[in-house]
């Protein structure tokens, strides 16, 4: 994509000048570096959905309905016209075509990202969630391919593990956006130019994380 350390400082730098707050600096960052797209999500108080639904179902961890994705590739000016429309949205970030996420609970998720740093092998970005869950990016495509994966490595029921894949259709709360009203999701790991635009293959820490995510229910 052609992205440098030099573009990076371009754009934050730009939307300090434009005076826009840290949910556009962010989708710029998301857009513009690492070709992700972006939706402008419910917030919640107190358990209610800025939604407007009285009985929503995810309060504050859902895309707005009417609101429009953001794609990737968009301008600092796209962004900050879409997030002035929707005040205050929270940052959601569409699954399965740049990216799918494997999720765990989060005691789990630390100690694989601690064991897969120390083996060396390719990480994505990694998110830990309010809710007590940690979401390792991986290649598109993972979520289908996931059940077929454990199985073959003798894991034969996905849901024992507390582990589970997500892909088209799904939404994930990006930081530094509240979820749910609990709180801001974290990076644990933070993009990067050799990793957000190329996550790893599924395969390559699923071994790690399963096997962790079975010790931390044991």
């Amino acid at each position: 994509m052609g992205f440098t350390i030099g573009g990076i400082r371009e754009i934050r730098s730009g939307v300090r000048r434009r005076g826009r707050g840290s949910e556009c600096i962010a989708v710029a960052e998301f857009t513009g570096l690492w070709g992700w797209d972006a939706v402008p999500g419910a917030r919640a108080a107190a358990g209610v959905c800025s939604c407007g639904c009285p009985d929503c179902r995810s309060p504050g961890a859902h895309p707005l309905e009417f609101a429009p994705r953001v794609p990737a590739g968009a301008t600092l000016d796209d962004v900050s016209r879409t997030w002035s429309e929707f005040p205050g949205a929270a940052i959601m970030l569409p699954v399965g075509r740049a990216f799918d996420v494997i999720d765990v609970a989060e005691s789990a998720g630390r100690r694989a990202l601690v064991r897969l740093e120390r083996m060396g092998l390719p990480l994505g970005p990694v998110v830990a969630t309010p809710q007590g869950r940690t979401q390792f990016f991986v290649a598109p495509g993972a979520a289908a391919e996931l059940p077929g994966l454990l199985y073959r490595m003798g894991w034969d029921d996905p849901t024992a593990l507390d582990l589970r894949g997500l892909g088209p259709g799904s939404h994930i709360t990006a930081p530094p956006s509240d979820r749910g009203g609990l709180g801001p999701a974290r990076w644990l790991r933070p993009p990067a130019l050799d990793s957000a635009t190329r996550p790893p293959e599924a395969r390559l820490l699923l071994g790690t994380l399963a096997y962790l995510a079975h010790r931390s229910r044991a």
